[in-house]
């Protein structure tokens, strides 16, 4: 890979089941996948025989050896070509209604903070800087503030913001980006992303990109908070003072990002 060579210091007293209860704070994989993978180090797993060939035979050319193997995986991740990986993987909690397209009769509270910016600067050039978001651009306002935030959902258990993205310009449908994970994707027009973080309800954040007439175009960005009980109530109206930082200043440099030179 590349890397330079890692120093190992065995710790005996440390077993591996202990060990899994960190391995989530310092890699981007889930707990609820990391600590069984590490727990499973006490079991043996290096085949000695070869039977299974009597049921699946060898591919033609022979069997993929570990050098090629890893090689052939990261000419896959230097390409952008890798389709999913274990920061991809789900937490405990499934998606479930409500959701942000829920009409306003259909119950419950719903809070909302609402951002437009007219953009001087083409449709494609705004999507290209919606769809490019996370990971290493970063969520343009505030970055002191972002990582707090991952670090806080570090502490109580959640996954942060160590994911990353799985392509620097691209994204699809259910992959991971930082702690939201992409919900819909409407390829020029719209990406709504569901939060993963630990939270006293739901959230979404809305990027939506609309044509605005001789090579302009318009930026809607919609944050959307389903509180759970007073806990939910009380968390919004806490980060709320803060929203004019983070989710204005997002939409502001969004705008300003599409508007330079090099994304036309």
């Amino acid at each position: 890979a590349g890397l330079r060579r890692r120093i190992i210091l065995p710790v005996r007293p440390l077993t591996p089941s202990l060990s899994s209860h960190w391995v989530g704070w310092v890699t981007p994989v889930p707990n609820s996948i990391a600590r069984p993978l590490v727990e499973s180090l006490v079991h043996e797993a290096v085949a000695h025989e070869h039977d299974i060939a009597r049921y699946v035979p060898d591919p033609p050319g022979g069997l993929t050896g570990f050098d090629e193997a890893v090689a052939l995986a990261l000419a896959k991740v230097r390409d952008g070509q890798v389709e999913t990986r274990w920061s991809t993987a789900s937490g405990p909690d499934a998606p479930a209604e409500p959701l942000p397209t829920d009409p306003q009769w259909s119950g419950g509270t719903a809070y909302t903070d609402v951002r437009e910016r007219a953009v001087d600067a083409p449709t494609a050039a705004l999507w290209r800087v919606v769809e490019g978001v996370g990971g290493e651009h970063g969520w343009y306002s505030f970055p002191l503030a972002w990582s707090v935030r991952g670090w806080l959902d570090r502490l109580i258990g959640g996954v942060g913001l160590r994911r990353g993205r799985r392509d620097p310009h691209h994204l699809q449908v259910g992959e991971a980006l930082d702690f939201w994970r992409v919900e819909e994707i409407v390829p020029g027009e719209l990406l709504r992303l569901r939060a993963e973080m630990r939270l006293p309800g739901r959230a979404w954040l809305e990027m939506r990109v609309e044509p605005a007439g001789d090579g302009h175009s318009r930026y809607v960005q919609r944050a959307v908070f389903l509180p759970h009980g007073l806990p939910g109530h009380l968390y919004w109206a806490s980060v709320a003072p803060f929203h004019a930082v983070v989710f204005g200043g997002m939409a502001r440099n969004i705008a300003r990002g599409a508007e330079r030179p090099g994304h036309h």
